[in-house]
């Protein structure tokens, strides 16, 4: 393909290695896109406050969709620039469909400035060190509009999790999902990785024939399908490695780096 305008990656699992970081060869190929021109855009389920890291090792440049595209953040500023929330009463209704249906789920909230979950929700990673006490009940928990409702089975199968979610609230909300855990991320209604990067590139006068994206899990389904070319990371769910144009190595293995560095 010729050069793209366009860049869009998701991180964890794809342009992160395991451990979160970004290797040395992917920081470079990066840089090799901006200096090409091109728009380089991260494309994550994380929120703005898991994004510090990622900005310092970009030396703070561009902008990230995060939160499957319910927030637009400033890598520059670190601030969020764009927001589409879930209401209070999508939340409650939510909530409620799911749990008369599915016994044993756990909530959690991700707002445009914070996370609370209730008690019974099991931190992973970074959120069992820094959000412990933000313990709340469920009519707390939906009092005010989110980025991110998730919820939390602690024995179900993921992707079996996530058509009964689809099942049950599809109609008022988006649930996806982008880990080996039973944990379904749910946005607003209709928004996606693809919607916000559709968003973005239209307003750079950018189509979908000029932009290659990178994925890994159901959660990049839309911006893959949306983007002209797709590529799936080695280690990548299968649904994403049917879905793809290509397949590239692993993210341990630099296969977002690897790509870049013959496109630019």
């Amino acid at each position: 393909m010729t050069c793209p305008r366009l860049v869009a990656t998701d991180l964890d699992g794809t342009a992160l290695r395991t451990d979160g970081t970004i290797s040395p060869r992917t920081a470079a190929a990066f840089a090799r896109v901006e200096r090409a021109g091109g728009t380089l855009v991260f494309v994550t389920g994380r929120p703005p406050r898991w994004m510090h890291t990622v900005a310092g090792a970009v030396r703070h440049r561009g902008l990230a969709i995060c939160a499957n595209g319910a927030l637009v953040y400033d890598l520059h500023t670190e601030e969020i620039v764009e927001a589409h929330l879930i209401a209070p009463d999508i939340l409650e209704e939510s909530v409620r469909r799911l749990r008369d249906r599915v016994p044993g789920l756990r909530f959690s909230v991700e707002y445009e400035g914070g996370f609370a979950h209730e008690s019974d929700f099991a931190l992973g990673g970074w959120d069992s060190r820094e959000v412990s006490d933000r313990k709340v009940g469920a009519a707390t928990l939906t009092s005010r509009p989110c980025a991110k409702l998730l919820a939390q089975h602690p024995s179900m199968n993921p992707d079996e999790l996530h058509l009964r979610a689809l099942e049950l609230v599809g109609d008022i909300v988006t649930p996806t999902h982008s880990s080996g855990r039973a944990l379904i991320e749910m946005s607003a209604y209709g928004v996606t990785k693809a919607s916000a990067l559709a968003a973005l590139a239209d307003e750079r006068g950018i189509k979908p024939a000029e932009v290659v994206a990178f994925g890994d899990m159901p959660n990049d389904l839309p911006m893959l399908t949306w983007a002209g070319t797709s590529y799936a990371v080695a280690n990548a769910h299968p649904d994403v490695m049917a879905a793809v144009d290509h397949v590239t190595a692993a993210n341990n293995d630099d296969g977002v780096a690897r790509v870049l560095e013959t496109l630019f």
